[in-house]
């Protein structure tokens, strides 16, 4: 059953992702000062008195077009109102109504859902004389709150929880996300148009400058019976060229992403082949243990069998640290061969949460023995007796000998290279311990 949503809506800098954020209880949605930091549409998990839904947190609506994002962000916000089913829409109490609050107004009060106007930044609590003016706006009685101190959020919840009641939408449970999926890579490598072919949906802000995406976005699908949430994320780029704090919060977002993510797919521009950037963004992942899916796109903007040739083999190259990832060559813009990225995600999560049977590794280790490949130091040889998978997500082998310490990292490639000969591990990492055993 999916949570209802509830979109939180109203011109920038009203205070809307503070409200989501105290809703939430979590520092989810990036707050700052500066106007339209909140470009796309995010949601988040939240719960009342047992109820949960999802807050849908937008960038803030306005009507002019100085903004080069602007028609996008009012796009994303109204898309936003259109799929809730209550919706809140904020206001700011201190600087009283402009024209642009009227014109949002006008918009809701066409959708014949349910609209709570609530009155922001009323800090001090049982003062109304301000909620006047705010009649005019024409969507019945303001609601008086403070998203900073909580002042007045719990009376509008006990009512936009009423109203979910009504309709028959309140739900009971948090929602499955299925198999987390965070798209990664450095800024304009077209993440978010990725991530709207892959879901179906103008979910993400395309443009072609750089950063656009400043939020970790998530969106959830389901596709031939399986769950997937979808993670956009910011750009990443190293923290020396991190000049803004709100890209800064971007950044922490989308580690964050990485960190709860069972696939990463690293989004790396064809056009400009595999960058250093690229290359400390594939480190990111593999330090978080995360499957991954490389994905080359614009592969249709390449010319020529040779510089296709030249980019593949600078990835095998230079992320070897990421061998067992599949490099999958496609068109976010044209959507050509964008499908095989689900074949590539489902293999890569299977492995990353696979367990292989105890008896089919030590008869695997039996056959390394018998080829007598080994280290020594002085008159001490390593002899390995026992290997065991002791974890999944990814998959960790604890390996038993007489002398852990004798293993060096060349032996260790070794082991995990006919591990991979051995088991189909593709798209997935994997851990080694070593344990000392008489």
């Amino acid at each position: 059953m999916p949570l209802p949503l509830v979109a939180v809506v109203g011109r920038p800098n009203v205070g809307k992702s503070t409200f989501v954020n105290r809703i939430a209880q979590a520092n989810e949605a990036i707050v700052h000062e500066m106007r339209g930091v909140t470009r796309d549409r995010s949601y988040h998990e939240a719960d009342w008195n047992g109820v949960s839904f999802k807050l849908v947190d937008t960038g803030g609506i306005e009507m002019g077009d100085d903004d080069a994002f602007q028609g996008s962000i009012r796009a994303q916000a109204i898309a936003g109102a259109n799929e809730a089913d209550v919706i809140v829409f904020i206001v700011d109490g201190k600087t009283g109504i402009n024209a642009d609050d009227e014109e949002v107004a006008r918009i809701l009060r066409k959708t014949h859902k349910p609209v709570f106007l609530v009155v922001n930044k009323m800090d001090t609590p049982n003062r109304t004389d301000e909620l006047w003016e705010f009649y005019q706006l024409g969507l019945g009685d303001p609601w008086p709150v403070s998203s900073t101190h909580g002042h007045g959020t719990g009376d509008l919840l006990d009512a936009v929880v009423d109203e979910l009641r009504k309709a028959d939408l309140a739900g009971g449970f948090d929602e499955d996300g299925g198999v987390n999926v965070a798209i990664i890579g450095r800024p304009n490598a077209g993440k978010s148009s990725l991530t709207n072919r892959l879901t179906d949906n103008e979910r993400s802000i395309v443009s072609d400058v750089a950063g656009t995406t400043r939020d970790a976005i998530d969106t959830r699908i389901e596709r031939n019976g399986r769950r997937y949430t979808i993670v956009d994320t910011a750009g990443l780029r190293r923290k020396s060229q991190i000049d803004q704090d709100v890209e800064y919060y971007g950044f922490v977002r989308a580690m964050r992403a990485i960190d709860r993510a069972d696939v990463a797919l690293l989004v790396i521009d064809s056009t400009l082949g595999l960058t250093d950037q690229d290359q400390r963004v594939a480190g990111f992942a593999a330090e978080r243990g995360c499957a991954m899916v490389i994905v080359l796109n614009k592969w249709d903007l390449v010319e020529g069998p040779e510089a296709k040739a030249e980019i593949r083999e600078r990835i095998a190259d230079r992320l070897t640290f990421v061998g067992y990832a599949p490099v999958i060559a496609v068109s976010a813009l044209t959507g050509k061969k964008v499908d095989r990225i689900w074949d590539a995600v489902d293999t890569a999560y299977a492995n990353f949460s696979q367990t292989v049977p105890t008896s089919k590794l030590n008869a695997w280790l039996g056959e390394i023995r018998e080829t007598g490949h080994t280290v020594s130091s002085g008159k001490s040889v390593l002899r390995m007796k026992y290997v065991t998978q002791t974890s999944t997500r990814p998959p960790r082998f604890t390996f038993f000998a007489n002398r852990p310490d004798l293993v060096t990292d060349n032996f260790e490639r070794f082991l995990e290279n006919r591990l991979r000969a051995r088991f189909d591990l593709t798209g997935t990492p994997i851990q080694m311990k070593f344990k000392k055993k008489d």
